[in-house]
């Protein structure tokens, strides 16, 4: 069995393509919520753990998480990673807690919160139910 461990030099260039905002994901809620006739904002600066999608009128927010970054409990997010596996398990550690604090101090603030993870995009119908069900709410 090949490692496929890179040089530090292009394990850096590679991370350094990992894009932070416009993701696959992200365009794919963006679409579905355009799709509804559903107006909103992104960034969320301002707000605790800068929501991806903010509609500010609904008091609502939606997170886009990957599942890798974010430690979700799918196959995806549970593959370990094969080198500078300590960095990473630690890493993806402190993101899931500032993502659970983030979440408390928004709903401790009123607002309505969604989290859509990435494995959740091969379904679109479903996707597209989920969001109609929370702008219903």
């Amino acid at each position: 069995m090949t490692t496929d461990v890179f040089t530090p030099e292009k394990r850096s260039a590679v991370m350094r393509r990992v894009k932070g905002r416009d993701t696959g994901p992200e365009m794919t809620v963006r679409r579905a919520l355009r799709a509804l006739g559903v107006g909103y904002r992104l960034g969320g600066a301002g707000l605790p753990g800068r929501p991806d999608v903010v509609m500010k009128g609904r008091r609502s927010v939606i997170f886009v998480h990957g599942c890798f970054w974010h430690g979700h409990d799918c196959a995806r997010g549970a593959r370990e990673p094969r080198s500078n596996a300590d960095y990473w398990r630690a890493k993806i550690g402190r993101n899931r807690e500032r993502d659970r604090m983030a979440l408390e101090l928004l709903i401790a603030d009123n607002w309505r919160v969604l989290v859509i993870w990435e494995c959740e995009m091969k379904d679109r119908p479903a996707l597209t139910a989920r969001l109609q069900s929370f702008l219903a709410a």
